[in-house]
């Protein structure tokens, strides 16, 4: 059983940056796909970055730019990134592992097998 735990979130005026981090634990190997997702308005769960253990990474065209997904192999951390928020960026964030590789719709929640509780970001002035 993989526990996800995020950590980084906060307050911070429109332009800002933020940077999250998620750190498994409990799993015996690094699983191939760690996410990030938020909260959309709506109440979808929205893919905003993913990455691989290939090296691909995947982006919601909303962050393209802005966002960064990265994964620190020897301290077993994904961070997120996030430079020139807007108030829209707001919202919960979740850490989200899929242990294997396959063929999945990395954009899509149901992909995912963990997830962490949740980091909440908001950005305003």
């Amino acid at each position: 059983q993989v526990q996800l735990v995020e950590s980084g979130g906060g307050s911070v005026q429109p332009g800002g940056s933020l940077t999250l981090s998620c750190v498994p634990s409990g799993g015996t190997n690094s699983p191939y796909f760690m996410a990030w997702f938020r909260d959309a308005p709506g109440g979808e769960r929205e893919g905003v970055a993913i990455s691989s253990k290939s090296g691909r990474t995947y982006y919601a065209e909303s962050v393209k730019g802005r966002f960064t997904i990265s994964r620190d192999n020897a301290e077993n951390t994904t961070y997120l990134q996030m430079n020139q928020l807007k108030p829209d960026d707001s919202g919960m964030y979740y850490c989200a592992a899929r242990p294997g590789a396959g063929n999945p719709s990395v954009y899509s929640s149901s992909s995912y097998e963990y997830w962490g509780q949740g980091t909440q970001v908001t950005v305003s002035s």
